[in-house]
């Protein structure tokens, strides 16, 4: 127990705990090297805790996301927890990456922390959404109040000069029957008046001049009825294109309003408008932003700032080993493949010397053959000799 506890003895084997070793691997350490390093066994717990917390942020951030976009829970859940598992992975890549030392460290460095950081400003919106719900669903009503509005306005500017154009011919034709009417309305005053003495003869019953007046008021009357027979219907068309138009008008309206929610895109307009119109939520909002792309930045952040341990140098000296073993086996299976290779042409060499050697006799009876056959026969040329035996006893060369 005392040998444990000794700097720089070495962790027995499955001595630490699984969640310790799951914070190894959450941290990217290989557990086997890290076992003989006393120090960074708790520098990469750490490191593995604000990965966990990461992993555990982006997943609910992810998974609060989904559940604006989706009625179904349980798809919002599984979203979540798969999106939460590729920015794991990214965060594990990041601080696989990171090194105290070596060429183009800040260049890499500055690389993880863009990417990092475009990351985290985006899962810092969903958890901005849950922070500020109860004043964005405010905002949220007075901002789909406006878009009726603004709505509304758009469909009268559409409408706008085929309402202008009934209107105008409705009160042109109201107008005519209204100043026709005033004339009757005249006359039948002056009629009776001529009949109750209150006129200009000041006599009173149907004289002639209340007689005349009646006859005038009667035909004005008339007139009008006519006038009124012709242009009621052309109001009562113009009354019922102008209730059609507004009948579009309120169908499409009540469209739009059924459109409109409170999804992903409309909170966030909410929000923005709670930010320009609100000092107090803006610094707020501001410093949420900061604390939520820290927690996205911690694993970079905790490997950058960590010092280099025992464990880098013992990672540095095993790849260097790796690397050294693998040369040396190359060349090692080089030299026995160029081996196997000289001494097999060797032999190859030695086996054609042999046949070409045993082999030259037999052609020398072959050609005597041969010629003793063309003297026989006299009737071939040399050139046919020379052709055939070309054929059956020289060599081809090698393709």
């Amino acid at each position: 127990m005392h040998e444990q506890n000794m700097p720089g003895t070495r962790m027995p084997q499955g001595s630490a705990s699984r969640f310790t070793r799951f914070l190894w691997w959450l941290s990217t350490a290989e557990p086997e090297l890290l076992e003989d390093c006393v120090i960074d066994r708790n520098r990469y717990a750490i490191i593995g805790c604000t990965v966990l917390a990461t992993w555990a942020f982006a997943t609910l951030a992810w998974g609060y996301f989904f559940s604006t976009v989706t009625e179904n829970g349980w798809v919002a859940v599984l979203l979540g927890l798969f999106m939460g598992a590729i920015i794991l992975t990214i965060d594990r890549a990041l601080i696989k990456g990171i090194r105290s030392s070596g060429r183009g460290k800040w260049i890499a460095l500055i690389f993880r922390a863009l990417l990092a950081s475009m990351i985290g400003l985006f899962m810092a919106q969903p958890a901005l959404l849950y922070l500020f719900a109860k004043d964005i669903r405010v905002q949220v009503s007075l901002d789909n109040e406006q878009r009726k509005k603004d709505k509304l306005q758009k469909q009268d500017s559409v409408y706008f000069q085929e309402r202008s154009r009934l209107e105008k011919e409705k009160n042109i034709l109201q107008q005519t029957l209204t100043a026709r009417y005033a004339q009757v309305s005249a006359a039948r005053d002056a009629f009776i008046s001529e009949t109750d003495g209150t006129g200009g003869s000041k006599k009173i019953g149907l004289k002639d001049i209340a007689a005349a007046k009646q006859r005038e008021y009667q035909k004005l009357d008339g007139d009008y009825r006519q006038l009124e027979l012709e242009l009621s219907p052309k109001i009562h068309a113009a009354d019922s294109s102008l209730a059609v138009l507004q009948v579009s008008i309120n169908k499409e309206q009540a469209a739009f309003e059924s459109l409109l929610s409170d999804g992903f895109i409309t909170r966030i307009e909410a929000l923005n408008h709670l930010v320009q119109n609100n000092g107090s939520v803006a610094f707020r909002y501001y410093l949420l932003v900061l604390i939520l792309l820290l927690i996205e930045l911690m694993p970079v952040i905790s490997k950058t700032l960590l010092p280099e341990g025992s464990y880098e140098r013992k990672t540095q000296l095993k790849e260097e080993l790796e690397k050294q073993l693998i040369e040396n086996n190359h060349r090692r299976e080089l030299a026995l493949k160029e081996l196997y290779n000289a001494e097999a042409f060797e032999n190859d060499a030695d086996f054609i010397k042999a046949f070409f050697k045993k082999s030259a006799g037999e052609k020398t009876v072959k050609m005597e053959e041969s010629i003793a056959k063309w003297r026989d026969a006299g009737s071939s040329s040399f050139s046919g000799l020379w052709n055939e035996l070309k054929a059956a006893a020289l060599s081809k060369q090698e393709q």
